[in-house]
């Protein structure tokens, strides 16, 4: 059954391997649930394993109906997702988003039980794998970017100084900025489609209105045609300023770095690890935990102010 060939292959395609009518149908409601990149990414981690499902009957070409799949399948899925090289915390988000595929579809009647269900999943480390910059790396790439144009400087510092997702600042509007108590705010629409509003520091506000030049509609950031820049376009602006800036880290630079350079360098200032994780998003206060690379220091340990409080 074993066929780790396939994932580093086809399974990085944008085409879907054909699938019968119930099955489709269940994959397309199980997507319609979703938005924006949530969708995309649970689209692509379905479609890695339908794939995978279309090696086994290669002579066909079509994918095997995955609501005819047992919990053997899946867990030769993931044997061949490990043996591939892939990294814990995507296997687990692939069987995650398989979970999800199969309890939605145990809740429209399709299966009596979900394959998935009992399926083990490699635990995360507390470390992120994200690279991010330090403190002087970052202030280099903020001096390539006010170099570089007012639309390169509000990019980095929407992604450096407050730590939004690539996708935020994508979807960002100008119309979507405004005030609230003396605090100049862009209202954002996280992961899930939830809206947050998120305070600009006065040094990201200036860039932000000085790139506007007075335009108060359409896509924050866009392109010489005027068409709003993608998360694309947003990580090829990076790369091409981040050779310069941080040239170790240019070949592999992407927009999360500076996402992980927010939570870090904002736990290193002093700030809470509860505020970092309302300005980040994160749900789980772990997420944000991994960023925290003073969290093992002995001097931080809760005895020693204790002990200061008990005379």
């Amino acid at each position: 059954m074993s066929t780790p060939g396939v994932l580093a292959g086809p399974a990085a395609s944008g085409e879907l391997p054909a699938l019968s009518g119930p099955a489709y149908a269940t994959v397309a409601g199980f997507l319609l649930a979703y938005t924006g990149t949530t969708r995309a990414a649970y689209a692509g981690d379905l479609r890695h394993y339908l794939t995978w499902t279309a090696a086994l009957t290669p002579a066909t070409g079509f994918a095997v109906d995955p609501l005819q799949l047992t919990r053997a399948h899946v867990d030769a899925y993931a044997t061949d997702l490990a043996a591939c090289g892939m990294s814990p915390a995507t296997i687990a988000r692939r069987l995650a988003a398989l979970a999800g595929f199969y309890a939605y579809a145990v809740e429209e009647g399709h299966l009596e039980r979900s394959p998935a269900a009992r399926v083990r999943r490699p635990k995360v480390g507390e470390h992120t794998t994200s690279t991010g910059l330090d403190r002087a790396e970052l202030s280099a790439l903020i001096s390539a970017a006010e170099a570089d144009g007012p639309r390169s400087l509000a990019a980095v510092l929407l992604l450096g100084l407050n730590g939004l997702r690539v996708s935020e600042v994508a979807g960002a509007r100008a119309e979507h900025l405004g005030t609230e108590r003396g605090h100049q705010v862009l209202v954002i629409t996280r992961k899930g489609g939830r809206t947050a509003r998120v305070p600009l520091a006065p040094r990201t506000a200036t860039a932000v209105d000085a790139y506007l030049a007075g335009r108060t509609h359409g896509p924050l950031l866009v392109t010489r045609t005027g068409a709003g820049m993608d998360r694309h376009a947003i990580w090829r602006l990076l790369r091409r300023l981040a050779r310069d800036a941080v040239p170790d880290k240019a070949a592999s630079i992407h927009p999360h770095d500076l996402r992980h350079t927010f939570v870090t360098l904002s736990l290193d200032a002093g700030a809470s690890l509860r505020d970092v994780q309302d300005a980040a998003g994160h749900a789980d206060p772990r997420t944000t935990r991994r960023y925290d690379r003073a969290r093992h220091h002995l001097d931080r340990h809760p005895t020693y102010a204790l002990a200061g409080l008990i005379s």
